[in-house]
């Protein structure tokens, strides 16, 4: 048994340690379990469990090292066959064409090593949480020691402001509240308490614990520490970071299948190549050229390059709409997302605290407007009252008096200090005319009770009224009920409670009673009974406005929503009803109850609940787990250090630009600079976007590598052999430089205008792919053979024709001549194939001849690029090129124009096949 065992702390995760329930025990228990006092620990026995349990700090885990990162990119067996061709090439004295495939290598290499290089750095992160330094008790004096020194026993003094540095049990506090947001996803601060609470209380239940790394907003406290480092709940957090993998996006399983198709194929053709050769009388050397030059035709080796220009442009545009890629592939998982995890506070909701519901003995009302914003209507079933009943100006004035809060105006933007619940009635009160500024220097505050969890209530004492001073009392409904004269008993109220609690509100009851005007000391005998209740107001954090069209549109893509918060079940299933995320006759489900189910149970009930409450780090995490276990691809957004672990094993992880922790954003894969839920909905947008583009461009790359292995593999077959310098050379309609000033020059100057396409029309409209489908679908794959084979058929027509017009006379010129033809005439078939592959299914009437101005600007650097190509000297000297007639060129551009009647008759026929 560990040191920490023995003392009851929980020890560091992935040990077999006890997890001791320190909120359910009264803090002389827990000093005695970890061996201390209220004077603290003495200097020797803070040095000796500093040695026992090492330094409060989260231990980083190691990541991949630079070669680990560079070896990633290299191992793909593309790029393997690429090296092969590329050395064998300078082995066989083709200088020129291996540095070129080598150089195509080291670009794909560095462009994946510098993507992945920058990610990875959540657990980094958590340790900026913890404060540098702590005050603590040592030998019965307060001073200040470093954070890393703190150890279980320490006694520690906890003010406004102050960072909690480790977990800490309270043994004395006053008014305390700490934001727990970043543990729990409360929006609202954690009241605190001395008091043991229920053993299985929740973590965001647990009043008589202070988390490391959470701050404290107000109040004061005295507490014992009881966990550090890795054994506190930040330190359990970041190793469930260290425990969630990041996975590959579907267009990377994709690329790397077609990949392994491509090799595979490749090498047997090659070797069949290489046999043909062989047995047709090619020398040895010029048979394996024949091999290598069939692998530089077939693999497209500006894929990738176009991939991840596409991917840029995607972030740019979404960078536009508020939405901030860090990891390049993200960009086109979006598109394939199939459910959106998202917290509640501050994504669903605005985290402000806003009055809905006031209730008063003579009626219910409701108030309209969301936020700080002191805009609004009293309304009466719906309809608004013109003028304020005095009855709920007497509630609203007197909770804004009974009250620490304060509404100002900054650039525009309202902003409130103070307690957000308090701030809710200060709004309200505004809301129905009344000027708090003004009412406070009216009504003089002269004493007050502060609100402590120990009373569950707030009193005030005022000057100003005509009947004398008059103490104010706003607190817990129960609490205030106790101390007032009702009529008719209770129960009414305490129905109306019941009533507004099943919405998701919280409640806050509001009374007053006159007291002579003599003393100006308010004891707590005088809130003892005697008050008359005023009424009620229920409060809630409500739904973004936005965020109910977002929502709307993500059911129409077919995209499923589902709601993970540490905050209360009711208050979540409300907000749920509200959006349209949780259907009121099916209840959600709390944290409590997802811990008794196992992986395989969670995995079938994930998938019909869509509200879950009082959410845990690693429930969050196990259900982003069950749901890709269900084949589904799963965003889930965030912006607290709980959200991390989830964040991390999302196929997206989206985290909050404003409200979002260092832990958070370092975790995620696409960050919202405006913490709004409908800017994931316009990233999920573009992401279908960047997909549908990718698909797009892949239908335009791949006949054209098809396409020059057809030409290739006829010429091996059936081209004459010819005794040249006392070696058999075959007759190539291309050499290998000129396959790659295709693939790499043509191909790419003309697919990356494809990545600028307009959205298709119903990109919103259909449901998301499946995240199985295969890329090469039955439609791309017959398209690919199609073109295909007209651009073989056009290039070997022309070359021939070429050739034979003046081969007896100078076969080298003849040669390089019937060359420039072939390559030429691949490239016109690419030109006219391109604006095909502008809609996929449709024609280019439904996208618009102009839409796409990038479009004219490729072909227009192409054109540019191939008459260098066929008339610069240096350029010919190195791919062989020759200059053509103008007749030649425009034969050359009529045979690639056959491509657009027969591509549109198998469009035409396709559709009406649907």
């Amino acid at each position: 048994m560990t040191s920490q065992e023995q003392m009851g702390t929980r020890t560091p995760p992935g040990t077999s340690g006890h997890t001791a329930r320190w909120h359910a025990l009264p803090p002389e228990s827990v000093l005695s379990r970890v061996e201390s006092t209220e004077a603290g620990l003495t200097h020797e026995q803070a040095r000796e469990r500093l040695a026992r349990h090492g330094p409060n700090v989260i231990k980083r885990e190691r990541g991949d090292g630079v070669l680990t990162l560079l070896w990633r990119q290299v191992n793909s067996p593309l790029i393997w066959v690429l090296i092969a061709s590329a050395v064998l090439a300078v082995l066989l004295g083709k200088v020129t064409d291996g540095l070129v495939v080598a150089a195509v290598v080291v670009l794909n290499t560095l462009v994946g090593f510098v993507q992945e290089y920058r990610a990875g750095k959540a657990i980094e992160a958590l340790s900026q949480m913890v404060p540098q330094t702590t005050p603590v008790l040592r030998g019965g004096h307060k001073q200040s020691v470093p954070a890393a020194d703190l150890v279980p026993g320490d006694v520690v003094h906890l003010e406004s402001g102050d960072r909690v540095p480790a977990d800490l049990r309270l043994l004395h506090a006053r008014n305390l509240q700490i934001e727990e947001a970043a543990l729990t996803g409360e929006s609202v601060p954690s009241r605190k308490q001395v008091d043991a609470v229920a053993e299985d209380a929740e973590l965001g239940d647990r009043a008589s614990l202070a988390f490391g790394g959470t701050l404290v907003t107000s109040g004061t406290a005295t507490a014992v520490v009881v966990a550090t480092g890795g054994a506190t709940e930040l330190g359990r957090i970041s190793h469930l970071l260290a425990q969630a993998t990041d996975l590959r996006t579907p267009m990377t399983l994709a690329l790397e299948h077609i990949g392994k198709l491509i090799t595979g194929a490749i090498i047997v053709l090659s070797g069949v190549l290489l046999g043909v050769g062989l047995l047709r009388g090619y020398d040895l050397s010029e048979a394996v050229l024949v091999a290598i030059t069939l692998a530089v035709a077939a693999i497209p080796e500006g894929l990738p390059a176009i991939v991840t220009i596409a991917m840029a442009i995607g972030v740019q545009r979404m960078a536009a709409r508020r939405a901030v890629i860090r990891k390049l592939p993200a960009v086109e998982t979006l598109g394939s997302t199939t459910v959106i995890c998202t917290d509640k506070t501050g994504t669903l909701t605005r985290n402000e605290m806003t009055v809905q519901a006031v209730w008063t003995p003579r009626g219910r009302y409701t108030l309209s407007g969301v936020g700080y914003a002191p805009q609004g209507q009293l309304q009466v079933e719906g309809q608004p009252v013109e003028h304020s009943p005095e009855d709920v100006r007497a509630l609203l004035l007197a909770g804004a008096l009974c009250n620490d809060a304060a509404l100002h105006s900054r650039e525009g933007r309202w902003e409130m200090t103070g307690d957000p619940t308090e701030g809710a009635l200060v709004v309200a009160a505004e809301k129905v005319g009344l000027r708090m500024e003004a009412e406070r220097a009216r009504h003089v505050r002269v004493d007050a009770i502060p609100f402590e969890s120990e009373h569950q209530f707030m009193a005030t004492l005022h000057t100003g009224d005509p009947e004398g001073r008059r103490i104010l009392l706003k607190g817990a409904p129960e609490v205030v009920l106790r101390r007032c004269a009702l009529e008719g008993g209770p129960e009414p109220v305490l129905a109306e409670v019941e009533r507004l609690a099943r919405q998701g509100m919280r409640m806050l009851a509001v009374a007053r009673k006159a007291v002579p005007s003599s003393g100006d000391a308010l004891r707590m005998e005088h809130v003892e009974g005697g008050f008359t209740l005023l009424g009620l107001a229920g409060m809630i954090d409500p739904p973004r406005e936005e965020a109910l069209a977002a929502v709307k549109a993500c059911h129409t893509a077919g995209i499923r929503v589902k709601m993970m918060t540490g905050d209360h079940q009711a208050t979540a299933e409300a907000i749920g009803v509200q959006l349209g995320i949780h259907a009121a006759a099916r209840p959600g489900m709390t944290g409590a109850r997802l811990s008794t189910l196992d992986d395989a149970r969670l995995t079938e009930v994930v998938a019909d609940t869509n509200v879950f409450a009082r959410v845990a780090p690693e429930h969050k995490l196990r259900l982003v787990r069950a749901l890709q276990a269900k084949g589904q691809v799963v965003a889930m957004t965030g912006d607290g250090v709980n959200d991390a672990p989830a964040l991390k094993q999302a196929n997206i992880g989206v985290a909050m630009g404003i409200t979002g922790t260092a832990v958070s954003k370092e975790a995620a894969d696409l960050v919202l600079t405006d913490d709004n839920f409908a800017s994931i909905v316009a990233a999920v947008e573009e992401g279908r976007r960047v997909y549908d583009n990718l698909i797009k461009s892949l239908a335009f790359v791949l006949p054209t590598n098809l396409g020059l292995a057809l030409i290739l593999m006829f010429g091996v077959a059936f081209f004459p052999i010819q005794h040249v310098e006392g070696k058999w050379v075959p007759l190539m309609a291309m050499l290998p430089t000129q396959l790659l000033w295709i693939n790499l020059v043509a191909t790419v100057t003309l697919a990356l205008p494809l990545a600028f396409e307009v959205r298709e029309r119903d990109v919103m409209q259909r449901p998301p792919r499946a995240p199985d489908a295969p890329v090469l679908s039955h439609f791309v794959v017959m398209r690919t053979g199609l073109v295909a084979l007209l651009m073989a058929a056009g290039a070997i027509g022309l070359f021939l024709w070429a050739y034979r017009q003046d081969g007896a006379g100078q076969p080298t010129r003849a040669l390089a001549h019937a060359q420039t033809m072939a390559v030429n005439t691949v490239i016109s078939f690419q030109i006219f194939y391109l604006w095909l592959c502008r809609t996929l299914a449709g024609s280019l009437r439904a996208v618009g001849l102009f839409s796409n101005h990038t479009l004219f600007v490729g072909i227009g650097i192409l054109v540019l690029l191939q008459a260098a190509f066929m008339y610069v000297p240096f350029l010919q000297r190195l791919f062989g090129s020759a200059a053509l007639s103008l007749e030649d060129v425009g034969l050359s551009v009529l045979a690639g124009m056959v491509v657009l009647p027969v591509v549109g008759l198998e469009k035409w026929l396709r559709s009406r096949g649907k």
